[in-house]
């Protein structure tokens, strides 16, 4: 596993060590869940795609997706590895977008804790053809949000000085964890990653640390706090991390400003490569399975006029997290998406090591349907770099009776794709939206 999961290896590296490890794994039996939002260390996690590929086969997962924040680096890597594990794999990226800049939701705040009006988004599903171009469009927004967090850096360090504790270098602690060389993205947690690691070194572990964050007026959840004061805790500077995401990012968070494009920018280029984009809803939070966000209220008071602006931004998914909602939210979330024609992809973002790979809710009758999407995506993007007229939605957006039976011809054809059927052979079987 040290090879796989090496961010300093190359992927053609990691993906030979996969290939000499599959012989000895004794996997356990397929599941019926998926996953299509695991990030890797192409934007902050600590997997490579390989092992995240691995961890999810091992978890019985027979199909995964990548969504890494403004990179599309870690697509190659993950569709060759599910390849080889006998896998189905869906591929893209998110970003941060303005999503109604002049329009009455352009001050809220929608699905994204630090800012209003701006929302996370995906864009998955990308032809294989597509990902230069991906790269590319992206390149500048990774280097403007680089330029935005070394600047926050500055005022981190700041508060580590001002507390008589020692600085962190943000080109070394910061930029030098991350795969920014390689086209992977800078996120705050990598900024935060070095402050927690800063503050475990100057406070040290154990109680100390406990104490030296209520110094600092940090908010410690009551569940995280034993955790915080264990000095044997393997995953502490990824619970720290969390604490701070939630609790102290605000005192030194600087608003983005250019490295955001339009909702409708987003929208628009997914089309123009044959992606699907996607709003990313994330309801009100009680409380975070990570500690990385505070209890506050987002899209749920103001639903369905988020899914009529949805509608005339273009968009033709939404994507969402069975696990960190409740069921009243998920059947509304559901019900809103059949309505205006939405397909409805899920997944659950996996960024740090306490999280499972696997989402159970999945196993339940009632997403079913979350599972058959997800393998018409994998057909989508398999088939889509074939020939880009086998786009699972075509070129506009259908009823919800069509849109079922997309689902319903392209998810056996997935699953096809994944039992290492040709995909040349399998598009021959698909029809055209």
């Amino acid at each position: 596993m040290d090879a796989i999961n090496d961010a300093t290896l190359s992927q053609e590296e990691r993906l030979d060590a996969l290939r000499r490890a599959i012989p000895d794994e004794d996997f356990p039996e397929w599941v019926v869940e998926s996953n299509n939002h695991i990030h890797t260390c192409y934007s902050f996690s600590p997997y490579t795609p390989t092992a995240a590929a691995l961890n999810a086969r091992r978890n019985g997962l027979r199909v995964v997706g990548s969504v890494d924040h403004d990179s599309i680096a870690a697509a190659h890597e993950m569709t060759e590895a599910t390849r080889l594990l006998g896998m189905g794999s869906v591929t893209g990226f998110e970003i941060r977008a303005f999503f109604d800049p002049e329009g009455p939701l352009g001050e809220r705040k929608l699905n994204n804790p630090d800012s209003a009006g701006i929302a996370y988004m995906t864009v998955q599903g990308v032809p294989h053809q597509a990902r230069d171009a991906v790269d590319a469009w992206l390149a500048p927004m990774r280097a403007a949000r680089l330029e935005r967090t070394l600047a926050m850096a500055e005022a981190a360090n700041e508060i580590l000085v001002g507390l008589g504790l020692e600085p962190f270098d943000p080109q070394a602690d910061m930029v030098g964890i991350s795969q920014y060389a390689s086209g992977g993205g800078i996120t705050e947690r990598h900024l935060l990653a070095a402050m927690a690691t800063a503050l475990i070194t100057g406070f040290g572990r154990g109680p100390s640390l406990v104490e030296g964050l209520e110094s600092m007026g940090v908010t410690v959840p009551g569940p995280l706090a034993a955790a915080l004061a264990d000095a044997e805790n393997p995953h502490l500077m990824y619970d720290l991390l969390g604490v701070l995401k939630a609790e102290y990012l605000d005192r030194i968070y600087i608003q983005p400003t250019d490295e955001c494009v339009t909702a409708k920018e987003v929208v628009a280029f997914a089309d123009s490569i044959g992606a699907i984009a996607t709003y990313a809803y994330l309801g009100d939070v009680s409380a975070s399975p990570t500690g990385d966000k505070k209890a506050e209220k987002f899209e749920d008071d103001f639903l369905d006029e988020l899914f009529e602006a949805m509608e005339d931004t273009g968009l033709r998914a939404v994507t969402y997290m069975p696990p960190r909602n409740t069921p009243a939210q998920l059947a509304r979330i559901h019900e809103l998406a059949v309505k205006h024609g939405m397909l409805e992809i899920s997944g659950v973002d996996i960024n740090q090591p306490r999280q499972a790979f696997t989402c159970p809710e999945l196993r339940r009758p009632e997403f079913a349907g979350l599972n058959e999407a997800t393998w018409a995506m994998v057909a989508h993007e398999a088939l889509s770099t074939i020939d880009p007229g086998l786009h699972l939605l075509g070129s506009g957006r259908p009823t919800p009776e069509r849109l079922a039976e997309r689902i319903a011809e392209y998810a056996p054809l997935g699953r096809a794709i994944a039992d290492g059927e040709d995909p040349a052979s399998v598009a021959r079987r698909a029809t055209r939206a």
